[in-house]
């Protein structure tokens, strides 16, 4: 509450807010005793069950197998992590792939990675007017026979949601392996890793409703043949252990899986019917969610749209809702994005400024060197009329 007003959190893509049922598993972690993997003991043997637990919402969000889910401090992290032991499967000679709408995340550890083997940096473009993927760029790219393909299932800056089926089945067939960043997109839509046929895909749980900690997905083709940096004792660890260095954090190991189950448990209203499974439930979930995400959506778009002063980046047309989410990226007039966000902040309504570590992006907009845009972004917890004190809001500000 602010000033006898509940405030309004429309920071979702920076870290979404967290259910009860989040916040009663960490703290039942911690209820139940700390301890460490790999002891003859009961507490020992809870944590086990724990990382297990764990693994199998991983997988069960990512699309993806349990033992190919590797757990860390957050997706840089093990982006980097990855990163590292990929430099040593390139050389002169080779080429590497990375885009303009990414976040830096899926861009630096790739481009240094390339830069410590000797290997060569393509980039892909990105179209100023909608912020959205220059394909025949992307094609162009591809005809170099890259040896990995890095881009973003959806951007954390503008919303944009990228064709990736497609763009997966091109790299595919130029002989890459492709890493995508599915933090965005995993708080607003579903993700099938092996339908996909990507190699890595990351997730930060944070961003879905859990603790604040990373996630990797990968094939066994990467969690196999790359050799990742780990220390002597655990030269012996097998994938995906022996990606995953030191303790991890157990408790929000124990937060993620309930949040994965608080979004499964979506799945179950509406009259929807699944099978049993957690898998189905999510997949039901997100149908669920979308629907509900597209009707905000509209509702920005359109309100928007009749407040001068305001401008938008990236996708506008109500038409498209399928290519974005409900991520938004404004300036009002002449203000620097600070300034709107402190004015929005004084109404209770919270809000990013700046880049968002799209920076390439963000560059070729035009706006990294005047303060970036305001980010708002909806999820599935905001209604309509949060919507509507959004506009009103911007409307005044005007």
């Amino acid at each position: 509450m602010q000033d006898g007003r509940p405030v309004v959190y429309v920071d979702a893509p920076g870290g979404s807010q967290v259910p009860d049922t989040v916040i009663d598993a960490v703290a039942a972690h911690f209820g139940r005793g700390i301890s460490n993997m790999d002891g003859v003991f009961a507490a020992s043997e809870d944590i086990e069950e724990t990382v297990a637990t764990a693994r199998r919402a991983g997988a069960d969000l990512a699309g993806a197998d349990p033992h190919r889910i590797v757990f860390g401090a957050n997706s840089t992290s093990l982006l980097f992590h990855l990163s590292r032991s990929f430099a040593r499967t390139i050389g002169p000679g080779d080429h590497v792939v990375v885009t303009r709408l990414d976040h830096d995340a899926n861009v630096r550890p790739w481009v240094l990675a390339a830069r410590d083997a000797g290997a060569s940096v393509i980039w892909v473009d990105v179209r100023p007017d909608d912020a959205t993927i220059d394909l025949e760029s992307f094609d162009a790219a591809l005809e170099r026979a890259p040896k990995l393909v890095a881009f973003t299932l959806a951007s954390n800056a503008v919303g944009t949601v990228t064709p990736a089926a497609e763009m997966v089945a091109k790299a595919k067939a130029a002989g890459a392996l492709v890493a995508v960043d599915g933090v965005h997109i995993a708080q607003h839509r579903s993700i099938d890793l092996d339908a996909l046929g990507a190699d890595i895909v990351t997730i930060s749980p944070y961003k879905v409703f859990g603790p604040h900690m990373g996630m990797v997905a990968a094939s066994a083709q990467v969690l196999e043949a790359w050799d990742p940096y780990r220390v002597r004792p655990a030269e012996h660890y097998e994938s995906p252990e022996r990606w995953e260095t030191g303790t991890q954090n157990h408790e929000a190991m124990a937060g993620f899986a309930a949040a994965v189950d608080y979004l499964a448990e979506i799945g179950g209203t509406g009259g929807h019917v699944t099978d049993g499974s957690r898998r189905v439930s999510l997949l039901a979930a997100f149908d669920i969610i979308g629907a509900h995400e597209r009707g905000l959506a509209r509702r920005f778009l359109d309100g928007i749209a009749g407040i001068d002063g305001v401008r938008l980046y990236g996708i506008a047309d109500v038409e498209r809702l399928a290519e974005r989410t409900p991520t938004f990226a404004v300036r009002v007039g002449d203000a620097h994005p600070r300034e709107t966000a402190k004015a929005l902040a004084e109404c209770g309504i919270f809000v990013w400024d700046g880049h968002y570590y799209a920076i390439e992006l963000y560059d070729r907009l035009g706006l990294l060197e005047t303060g970036g845009a305001v980010r708002i972004g909806f999820c599935h917890y905001h209604s309509l009329d949060e919507v509507d004190r959004v506009l009103g809001a911007l409307a005044e500000l005007a």
